[in-house]
This record gives structure tokens, C-alpha cells and sequence, in this order.
């Protein structure tokens, strides 16, 4: 495993420029057919009975090409996406011919998008569809294949002025695959903005109803249609719903938005959806966050979304100037499935993704540091900046020009291969005057303040008793109707 992982990761440092092979250099196995995504009653896949695969025998990782799809297969997993578009039509795992909704169309399955804009324009939503397709890698242990849409001035205004590489790659023997895509934008093209991109997955609402993202934010989830006039009544803002005669009447009377499961980055690392019949789980695990904008502590709506403005607004807008030479790697993430016997509890299943995810870090949280002591000390828990030199405070807004991610940057160290003594490092926040009184500790956790108990009538019954009273607060307290006024803005944080 960790010989592939490399292998990954050699070929990520290679992104920029890689050398790929012609469509004509790939062999095609005949007894390889490719999905037909539209088919429910296609074989199933995978070991339905056998809980991350152990026992499974690892054939070569196949690749079939076609006019209109391409699909990678290792035995375990086979995920087909169109050509050359790079949107991923079906996953095909333990026992469901396709994880995802069947009945949504193709282009609205499984993608990347962004929602940007020029300056002072109206915001664009942009599904990326690539425009050519190559091989990377194609190996027994390994295929990895990129999708790309180019562009040129014909498009400016129409599409936004970057080059995207979307890529994928599946091991053998592995029960998931990567995902990452490369963004860059030429010195000559115009300026623009990014609101936000992400990676979705839209998944089969048959099959999927139970999520998890923390051992205590887990729970049965409402169904699309429960979100429907008829269905619910609309509360202060259009995310908030009182569930009215949703199809699992043990929701009746909860309220479902979606704000409520927004977590920090660096508490963004598994998140998933639970199959009970049979027994699958779908997760996206980030072993490293260091591509997400905004640092460790920013607060995001869980894992597709790669950069945001949530909960920050235009001041952290990714903005890219006229004259600007950009590029930023966003990913990768590992889209990872398991199983375990029909009428097993969900918590297995959670269990063995948070596994996978100790897994995919164990080897990188050996990093030595030497804090306020001469001794060596393992770094785990720690959060180490980088930022441009400026005003202090700065990094908060530099973020989005760097083409490295950066985090909450605290200090400034250069190093040429030599000991440095740093010293006593104090970080200071900038103020704009004396202080004259303080309410509160300015930690962004909030936990000094006193929670009242929501209002019974507008509860999630998940945060009843729940150690983040806060995220109640937020959420749960106080959710007038349409036409009242609100006592407390949703998007309130600490």
C-alpha cells in the first residue's frame, strides 16, 4: 500500500508537466464490457460480504476505452466516466450495479464544478466538462487518466480563463479511487473570481438514507421529496425546513437544513452515506487538507467543497488578476468503498472509514518539531502556517494567490538546509485601537457562553444532548416562519 500511495504522489509531483501516452498505446481486454449505467439489472461487483475487501484477490487494473465512456476496473471497484467529458456516469461496488442516482441524468451523477464570476459580473455555475482525454499511467498497479478543457479568447465570457486537468487513478487492490484536478490560468488571460468549487456525488436516494461525518453527527436523513411544497414548511431561509409528512414519519416535526452539518477543515477528513440493504458505504476521505482555502479553522460545508466563501463571504473570494500567472492543485481526495452482511450495524462501516483514514495519514504525522523545550516532540495536533511577509494578519486574505495552500500563518521561517534558533515566537492579533472591553475568548469555539435549550418546536433531534450546544444554537433556537423576523442570523460563528 505504501509503495502505491508513493506512486501516487510522484505522479501528483509530476502534474505539471507529465508525459502521456496515445489512446492508441492502450490495450483493450475483450472480456472487459464497460458499464451500462442506466441498467439496474446489470452483475453486481465486489464482495458484498467482506468488509474492506481483504480477501479479495487483486487482479490487474484494466482500462476500456470507448467512443463515449471510459472505464477503470480492478476487480473491486469499476468506475466509468463519459468521454471526454471526465463525469463519472457509475460506480459499480458491492452488490449495486451503480452507487449512483440512476435516475438523474449522466451529466448529473458524479462531477466537479465551480461557481465564479468576472470582475463585477453576475456569477456563472460551471460544470467542468473536459474537452480531451488522455492516459497518464497505465500499468498493472496503477491507471491514472486526466481529462482537460482548455481554453482560449474565443471563450472569455463565456467560460472561465483556466486550463482544468480533472484526473483520476484506481490501484489494484484498492476499494475506492483518487481524484484531483489541476487549475491554472495564463499571465495574458483575463481576471476573474472563484466563489467556490467542489467535487459532487449524487447517490442513489434507494439505497442511501444514512450518513456520517462524526461519531456524534450521524443519523437516518430526510429524502429529497421530504424538502417539497406539501411536504415541509420553509422556515427563515430557504435551507431550513420543518419536515411535515416526510416518507420516514419518525422525522415528523424535525427540522432539516443543511448548515447544520458544517464542520471546521480540519475536522473535515471522513464523510459519508450508509447503505443498510445491502450493507455499502460511500465516503470521501481527505488525508490532507492542505489544498482547502481558508486554513484549518475555517468552517465549510463538509467534504465536497474544495473552497468557499461560506461563513467568510467576498472577503475570501479567490481572486485572480490580469497579468497573474496562476496555479493550484485542489485534491486529492480518496473516493472509498466497504461493505459488511445485510443487518449489520451502520457503525461498522463508520468505523472502517475513519481505519482507512488513520491508514492513508499514519505515515505523515512523524513530522519533528521543537516547541519551547530542547526536546523533540512529535508535531500531532499541531497546525503550522505559511504565508506571503505582510502586515500582521495578512495571510487571512493571501491565501488565494499562493500557488501553495496556506493555513493559519503565525510566523515567518526561511531555512537553506541549516539550524535556525527562532526564539521565542509570540503572535500578537492586530487591533485597530486600544481595547477597551472584550466579551468572550477569541477562539472560534465559543464554549464560555451560555446555550439555552432550543425551542422544542424547531429541533434537530440530533443536537439534543449534544457537547456542541452551540452548533444548537446556531441551528435549532430560533427559526421563525416566513414573514417573521429572525432573532439570529443562521450563519452566526464564534
Amino acid at each position: 500500500m505504501k509503495k502505491r500511495v508513493e506512486s501516487v504522489l510522484d505522479s501528483l509531483a509530476k502534474c505539471g508537466g507529465c508525459i502521456r501516452r496515445s489512446n492508441n498505446d492502450v490495450t483493450l481486454p475483450t472480456s472487459q464490457l464497460p458499464l451500462d449505467t442506466n441498467n439496474p439489472n446489470q452483475g453486481s461487483y465486489g464482495d458484498p460480504h467482506a468488509l474492506r475487501n481483504h480477501n479479495m484477490s487483486h487482479q490487474p487494473v484494466r482500462l476500456h476505452i470507448q467512443d463515449r465512456y471510459v472505464v477503470m476496473d480492478n476487480g473491486i471497484v469499476q468506475v466509468t466516466l463519459s468521454n471526454p467529458a471526465g463525469i463519472v456516469t457509475g460506480i459499480r461496488y458491492g452488490g449495486i450495479d451503480n452507487l449512483l442516482e440512476i435516475l438523474n441524468r449522466e451529466t448529473n451523477r458524479g462531477y466537479w464544478d465551480l461557481h465564479w464570476h468576472p470582475p463585477g459580473g453576475k456569477g456563472i455555475f460551471d460544470v467542468i466538462s473536459g474537452t480531451q482525454f488522455s492516459v497518464v499511467v497505465q500499468t498493472e498497479e496503477q491507471i491514472e487518466i486526466s481529462f482537460i478543457r482548455m481554453w482560449d479568447p474565443s471563450l472569455e465570457g463565456k467560460a472561465i480563463p483556466l486550463i482544468i486537468d480533472k484526473r483520476f487513478i484506481l490501484l489494484r487492490g484498492s476499494s475506492g479511487f483518487y481524484t484531483y484536478a489541476i487549475y491554472e490560468h495564463m499571465a495574458e488571460w483575463p481576471p476573474f473570481e472563484i466563489g467556490e468549487t467542489r467535487m459532487t456525488f449524487k447517490l442513489r436516494k434507494d439505497k442511501f438514507q444514512y450518513m456520517a461525518m462524526a461519531d456524534n453527527r450521524r443519523r437516518i436523513m430526510p429524502f429529497p421529496e421530504d424538502r417539497m411544497a406539501g411536504k415541509c414548511q420553509t422556515l427563515a431561509f430557504p435551507e431550513a425546513v420543518l419536515l411535515l409528512n416526510p416518507k420516514d414519519p419518525n422525522l415528523k416535526g424535525e427540522v432539516d437544513d443543511k448548515y447544520q452539518y458544517s464542520c471546521d477543515n480540519k475536522d473535515n477528513r471522513v464523510h459519508g452515506w450508509i447503505s443498510f440493504n445491502p450493507a455499502v458505504g460511500f465516503w470521501k476521505i481527505t488525508p490532507s487538507d492542505e489544498f482547502r482555502t481558508g486554513g484549518p479553522f475555517k468552517q465549510n460545508l463538509t467534504s465536497h467543497m474544495f473552497h468557499s466563501t461560506h461563513y467568510a463571504g467576498k472577503f475570501q473570494l479567490l481572486t485572480v488578476a490580469a497579468g497573474e500567472h496562476w496555479k493550484k492543485v485542489f485534491g486529492p481526495v480518496f473516493i472509498y468503498f466497504n461493505s459488511a452482511p445485510n443487518g449489520s450495524d451502520p457503525q461498522l462501516l463508520w468505523e472502517d472509514a475513519k481505519t482507512q483514514l488513520a491508514e492513508l495519514t499514519k505515515d505523515s504525522i512523524n513530522m519533528m518539531v521543537r516547541y519551547m523545550s530542547n526536546d523533540y516532540m512529535l508535531a500531532r495536533g499541531a497546525y503550522v502556517g505559511l504565508a506571503l511577509p505582510g502586515e500582521a494578519g495578512s495571510w487571512q486574505s493571501e491565501y488565494a494567490k499562493d500557488k501553495k495552500s496556506k493555513w493559519a500563518g503565525q510566523m515567518k521561517f526561511w531555512s537553506l538546509g541549516c539550524n535556525i534558533e527562532m526564539g521565542d515566537l509570540v503572535y500578537e492579533p492586530p487591533r485597530d485601537g486600544p481595547t477597551l472591553w472584550e466579551i468572550g475568548i477569541p477562539d472560534r469555539s465559543c464554549a464560555e457562553f451560555y446555550v439555552p435549550d432550543p425551542d422544542p418546536q424547531y429541533v434537530n433531534r440530533l443536537f439534543i444532548g449534544h457537547p456542541d450546544r452551540f452548533e444548537v444554537l446556531k441551528h435549532s433556537c430560533f427559526f421563525p416562519g416566513p414573514g417573521k423576523e429572525t432573532s439570529l442570523y443562521h450563519r452566526l460563528e464564534g
